[in-house]
């Protein structure tokens, strides 16, 4: 995983998490389909509501493409492993991050990329994180999510800085803070992006030895 990618968050994913994560993958796996539609709604989202900026055209028209390319591969991992797509809760993640948006700034246009791109970096670091616990076939799947994942982070980050009217830096600590908080504090539901599980289900142990 790029350097850079982890140089940006202002925390490491605590341990509970991926220990959660890989007692639950079913759960996990439906949220993460949840999350490549979503992102790929926000993309279009910004499509219609910046058409005089051509940078964002030309990067959120794919990144659309790719996000829909990974719901259809997570819905065909999930169908190969029998998991019923059923409907979850919304995670309190990115409900958490978007509620500080200030929409004073160029329709909160900022605030919006800088939310994009802790998540597409967030998201990176946690495929990072589960690929040890991981099958070959799901850890060789979500081993080139981390790519584009990244590529994603870098896209929404150069689009803040080019269209940024001097808050960005102010408005990064903002967020960095507020993430922080939400993926270190404790959370009720495992989500992709959900904080510590508050109880914890099952073992505490790894499982490096028994992928899943």
């Amino acid at each position: 995983m790029a350097v850079e990618v982890l140089d940006f968050l202002s925390c490491e994913t605590p341990a509970a998490w991926v220990e959660a994560a890989v007692e639950d993958l079913d759960t996990l796996l439906i949220d993460h389909a949840n999350c490549e539609k979503k992102a790929a709604a926000t993309a279009m989202s910004l499509l219609y509501r910046h058409v005089d900026k051509t940078e964002l055209l030309l990067l959120m028209s794919r990144l659309a493409r790719e996000e829909l390319l990974h719901f259809k591969q997570v819905v065909e991992v999930m169908s190969d492993r029998q998991i019923r797509y059923r409907r979850l809760g919304p995670s309190r993640y990115a409900a958490g991050l978007r509620r500080h948006i200030d929409n004073r700034e160029q329709g909160g246009l900022i605030d919006i990329l800088i939310i994009g791109a802790l998540v597409e970096a967030r998201s990176c670091e946690r495929f990072d994180k589960l690929l040890p616990h991981l099958n070959p076939e799901l850890a060789r799947f979500y081993r080139s999510l981390v790519k584009s994942e990244s590529r994603h982070f870098h896209d929404y980050l150069s689009l803040a800085r080019r269209y940024d009217t001097g808050v960005l830096e102010s408005r990064l600590d903002t967020f960095h803070a507020i993430e922080r908080d939400l993926v270190l504090s404790e959370d009720g539901e495992l989500r992709f992006h959900s904080g510590v599980p508050a109880v914890s289900g099952g073992s505490a142990q790894h499982r490096e030895n028994t992928p899943v």
